[in-house]
């Protein structure tokens, strides 16, 4: 059944209630009126006979005296007390000689009856059931209520008092209202006050029982009808949305909500909190547990993150208690984000007020953390979360898919370690992904182009999270461009061979059953500045049609103690997820070798290192290291690399073959001789940067377009640039060009 048809199908049960509950609430303060108008006429009465009582008797018939314009010294004082009586004084609370308030009719008391028959019950008793109210208690509140619906209600508990300006419910009326009166009605621990029923308004030296008493507006709706979440916490909490009718979740993340959901309902009756630790690096699979969860337990669940719990501690208590009394009187459970927090930080810090919050809260409440947070309520129930596996996302892709492109699937599964949220999202862009599969002309066509059109959108969705850490390079350089020696060479391409066959060698061939670490591939770089190392590394980029991240050193090291660490792990977490290629330039910065121990900066760099070793080791996608001191490097990480690449300095041959294919197709180029410059030691590097000066120089030339070229005499002019930079010695025999007639004509 859609929702329309369940709302329409539950609308008229909703109705019958609302006129059931109207017909109970109008009854009540019916009832009430009657008792209020009682009590008025009792404490009227009261005081007409208290004024009669203090009236002096009438005189004896005495002679009276000759008038006399003589005054005593005192006759002013006795005139103005025997003119002035004294105020008749209001009784606060009942005593037992006090009048008994009947009620006149018992017809509202018969309406209450026939209204409270049926389920649920009407308002005002559920809200007694669910919080514990005593029948005093219950008539105090319906007392404040009235004050709010009943326009009558406050000239009426004026005439109790016995003063018109005391237009305001109290305790003290309440106590001579009302059946079997209780003092401890308004103690701090009682229903009441405890859940912020009434607020009391005591000014100055006021007496606790003469004070005004107002019903809190969220408690008013909640007893009209009309029930919603409290305004005050509104702002505080958002709303997850719960999962679509019909959806079942991966079965690795289904097993998890049926023991948390098996937990929850074997759980001791006596127990009022429900604590559930979820712990695991991806949260929208943590979300989709949870919210998988409520659902079953048909509760709405609401996200709070942590950093919006109040450091001061009453009002970190009054947010517990509103929330718990939302738990009581909504089906609500409450989803505490704190993935980010530092669960080893200081007494001040969101990690302790949470620790305080949970310890206070009712009701259900998952709490989301990275590696699990010591609370000081034990969870029922503890899991750990993780992603779908790779067959699962396989199985994902391939639903979707269909049979259009049944080796997509494989392919973007083994790559990218998506949640399911990401993998549909990125479905969501239908549209896109058949724009680019419409023109294709055969199935092979199809799925080439779906391919392509798929694993663009998962790049694009996984990129954001690395900008902040790492730099994007734009990886243009192909394997025709790079030049080394054969077995550099062959050790490349085995490492995008292994970036390829991971899923094949892993799953299909059962490798990942039996390893815990060491799924990934790391391959260090090691040669001087300028022998290729990065555009090695853009090579595989581009061959592997992966985004390629240099890591930016200034943004990940801190000084803080644990930002590092903490910087390191965002960097290799969203690498994992979006298949990026790391490359760690300049590597020997972080990977060093571990120090002795003299004092506490060398105990936390050693530390970063070890972080470093364990993260390293548990990376499942391409690492890449580079370095120009290999010797600086750790030995812990050089045992842990798959694959160890030198970049040799180049010899003539290779230097040849490097400026044979130094310039672009587009470049105007004279008569270039290869064998001279490749007898130049430099690096690729260097060459790359020879010919980018001359090609500068050469445009700038002011002659015809026609001779705007690269020539000679300009890359010699480079080059002697180049040496100066690199501070060597030049030797002009080697830069002096010396134009043939051929070449000056």
């Amino acid at each position: 059944m859609n929702p329309a048809a369940v709302h329409s199908a539950l609308r008229p049960e909703a109705e019958s209630w609302q006129a059931r509950n109207a017909e109970y609430l109008g009854a009540a303060l019916a009832a009430l009126r009657q008792r209020l108008q009682a009590a008025a006429n009792i404490s009227r009465a009261m005081a007409s006979s208290q004024r009669a009582a203090q009236e002096p008797p009438p005189p004896e018939q005495e002679p009276s005296p000759a008038p006399s314009n003589e005054r005593g010294p005192l006759s002013f004082f006795w005139r103005r007390a025997s003119a002035e009586p004294a105020a008749a004084p209001v009784p606060l609370l009942a005593s037992p000689s006090s009048p008994t308030i009947e009620v006149p009719s018992d017809d509202p008391v018969r309406r209450m009856a026939a209204a409270s028959e049926g389920d649920p019950p009407p308002a005002l008793l559920m809200l007694a059931r669910r919080l514990g109210l005593s029948e005093f208690d219950r008539d105090i509140l319906l007392l404040c209520v009235a004050m709010e619906l009943d326009p009558a209600t406050a000239s009426l508990c004026a005439s109790v008092h016995g003063q018109p300006d005391r237009d305001y419910a109290t305790f003290a009326a309440a106590m001579n209202l009302f059946d079997r009166p209780e003092w401890e009605a308004v103690s701090p621990e009682r229903p009441l006050r405890y859940w912020r029923l009434i607020d009391i308004n005591q000014p100055g030296a006021r007496p606790l029982t003469a004070s005004a008493l107002r019903a809190d507006e969220r408690i008013v709706n909640y007893v009209k009808g009309l029930n919603y979440l409290d305004d005050r916490l509104a702002p505080l909490v958002l709303r997850m949305a719960p999962p679509p009718q019909g959806r079942t979740l991966p079965r690795s993340q289904e097993a998890a909500v049926d023991a948390m959901t098996q937990a929850l309902r074997t759980a001791p009756s006596s127990s009022t909190t429900a604590v559930v630790a979820l712990r695991g690096s991806d949260r929208p699979s943590k979300h989709e547990v949870a919210g998988a969860a409520a659902a079953r337990l048909g509760l709405s669940l609401y996200r709070l993150p942590v950093d919006a719990l109040p450091s001061q501690a009453a009002e970190l208590e009054t947010l517990a208690r509103l929330w718990t009394r939302e738990s009581l009187l909504l089906p609500l459970a409450l989803y505490i984000d704190a993935h980010e927090v530092d669960a080893h930080a200081g007494a001040d810090s969101p990690v302790h007020r949470l620790g305080r919050f949970v310890a206070r809260l009712g009701g259900l409440v998952f709490v989301d953390s990275r590696e699990g947070i010591d609370l000081t309520v034990e969870p029922l129930v503890a899991l750990d979360v993780a992603k779908p596996t790779t067959a699962e996302q396989q199985q994902a892709w391939a639903d979707a898919i269909g049979d259009r492109a049944p080796a997509v699937a494989p392919l973007l599964a083994a790559q990218f370690d998506l949640s399911r949220p990401d993998i549909e999202a990125i479905l969501k862009s239908a549209p896109a992904v058949q724009t680019g599969v419409e023109g294709a002309a055969d199935a092979a066509a199809l799925e080439a182009a779906l391919e392509a059109a798929l694993w663009d959108a998962c790049r694009a969705r996984t990129r954001p999270a690395l900008s902040r850490l790492a730099e994007k390079i734009d990886a243009r350089a192909t394997w025709k461009q790079l030049v080394l020696p054969p077995s550099e060479l062959a050790l490349l391409k085995q490492i995008a061979g292994q970036v390829r066959t991971r899923s094949r060698v892993y799953d299909e061939w059962g490798f990942r059953a039996r390893m815990t670490r060491g799924l990934g591939v790391s391959a260090l770089f090691a040669g001087d500045s300028g022998t290729g190392k990065t555009m090695a590394a853009e090579v595989l980029a581009n061959d592997l049609k992966l985004d390629l991240y240099r890591i930016d050193l200034s943004a990940v090291v801190s000084k803080y103690i644990g930002e590092t660490e903490k910087n390191l792990r965002e960097v290799f977490d969203a690498a994992e997820r979006g298949g990026a290629i790391l490359l760690f330039d300049e590597a020997d910065a972080l990977f060093g070798k571990r120090s002795e121990v003299k004092d506490s900066h060398d105990r936390y760099a050693n530390i970063e290192v070890d972080y470093l070793l364990q993260r390293m080791e548990s990376f499942a996608g391409l690492a890449i290291l580079a370095t120009n001191i290999k010797s600086a490097l750790d030995p812990a990480f050089v045992r842990r690399l798959r694959f160890i690449v030198t970049f040799p300095y180049p010899g003539p041959a290779e230097r040849r073959r490097m400026w044979e294919g130094v310039f672009p197709e587009g470049t105007p180029l004279g008569k270039i001789d290869h064998e001279r410059l490749a007898r130049l030691h430099l690096t690729g590097g260097n060459i790359q940067s020879m010919a980018l000066t001359a090609a500068f120089m050469a445009a700038q030339l002011d002659v015809n377009k026609e001779d705007r070229r690269v020539t000679m005499p300009l890359l010699l002019d480079a080059g002697r640039m180049e040496f100066r930079k690199l501070d060597r010695p030049v030797n002009e025999a080697d830069f002096r060009w010396v134009e043939t007639a051929g070449e000056r004509a």
